[in-house]
Formats: C-alpha cells, structure tokens, sequence
C-alpha cells in the first residue's frame, strides 16, 4: 500500500530529540532580527534553520529546556504561546492548499460526488472531516482502501475555505497539489497526533 515517500528529501537533526528525519517530518525555525524565534513553515525564511520534529511535545521540549538558544549559539527568545501558534500555522496552510485544490478544479464534495470519483479510479486522495458522522467516512474509506487518506481538518474549517456550507467529504484528482496536501497533512497530524492515514 502507498506511503509517504521521504526517501529523496533532505535530512535533518531535531534539536530537541536529537534524531535524523526528513524534513517534511519537521517544521523549520529562525531566529528573527529581535533575536525571537519565528516558525517557518514553508522553510523559506532566510537564515540559519533550527529543526524541530513536527510534534508538539518535542518543541514544548525544546522551549522548555531552552534548546533554542544552544542550538543558535545565542540568547534567543521564545515567545509565549509557539507550540499554539505552530499548531495554527500547520493547520492554516493544509487549508491554504485545500483552497488552491479547488480553484484548480482539483476537488469533488459530496458523498454521492466523492463515491462516484472513487469508484471511477480518478480519486487521488480522500478527505473526510475529522468530526463527521462514522457511517459515510466508513463508507467511503472502505471504497478507497489504496487511497492516501486525510481525516485531521474540521468540516466547518474546510466549509469556509472552500466556501460551501456542511463540506464533510472531498476527493483530490492527482497533481503536485495533491500530494503536498497529503505530505502537510501528515505533519500537521503528527504535531497534534490527530488522525491521518495514507494507507487506506
């Protein structure tokens, strides 16, 4: 069965375990102008890169025990509330990529909409809200059992972004978008050990 494929990416060392790990697995920090740490989520930031395994216990880690300032060589600061902030910012940049899924005609909802994608084999990922009803998300992920899977995002987050009222499933054609989606939505599950799978 399909799984995140990592093995081309670039590795790096959590500071706050210690651990080699893709860097999809991980959320970049820089150290900013005021010497305040500042979360890059989309590690373009220019600056030195300090590491932290996409979970929050590790970065609680690494704040806790001022890992920041000995892997920057510098008194560093860390500001009130990152482990909050870094959750928000994974989450709103799944969204970000779900919105662009849509405006690039990528995207089905509907149960009936997201069955019959499944069914036509034209389904590359299937999105069922975190906090739908058991019985349509059972459905639909038996039917799409060899379907990288994302079930981490809210409907009422997912019905704003895209603009349509009580959104519970979607399906993803394939494209570069798609498989972003799945990696993000991966590391956003990991930070809050929600439930994403990409194994059917």
């Amino acid at each position: 069965m399909p799984r995140m494929d990592y093995s081309h990416t670039p590795v790096r060392r959590c500071l706050a375990s210690g651990a080699l790990r893709p860097q999809g697995k991980l959320v970049r920090f820089i150290v900013g102008p005021d010497n305040d740490v500042i979360p890059d989520i989309a590690g373009k930031l220019p600056g030195r890169g300090l590491w932290v395994t996409a979970s929050r216990s590790d970065l609680e880690h690494a704040c806790d025990k001022n890992l920041f300032s000995s892997a920057a060589k510098a008194n560093v600061r860390v500001p009130d509330g990152l482990a909050d902030t870094v959750g928000h910012l994974l989450r709103q940049n799944c969204l970000g990529l779900l919105g662009l899924c849509r405006k690039a005609g990528d995207l089905v909802t509907g149960f009936e909409k997201v069955k019959s994608c499944i069914a036509a084999g034209d389904a590359a990922v299937l999105i069922c809200a975190q906090d739908g009803a058991d019985d349509g998300r059972q459905k639909l992920q038996r039917l799409a059992r060899d379907t990288p899977q994302i079930g981490v995002l809210a409907s009422a987050e997912m019905s704003l972004v895209l603009g349509r009222e009580n959104v519970v499933h979607a399906a993803l054609k394939d494209g570069g978008l798609a498989r972003r989606l799945v990696q993000e939505a991966h590391r956003l599950s990991s930070y809050e050990a929600a439930s994403v799978s990409d194994d059917g």
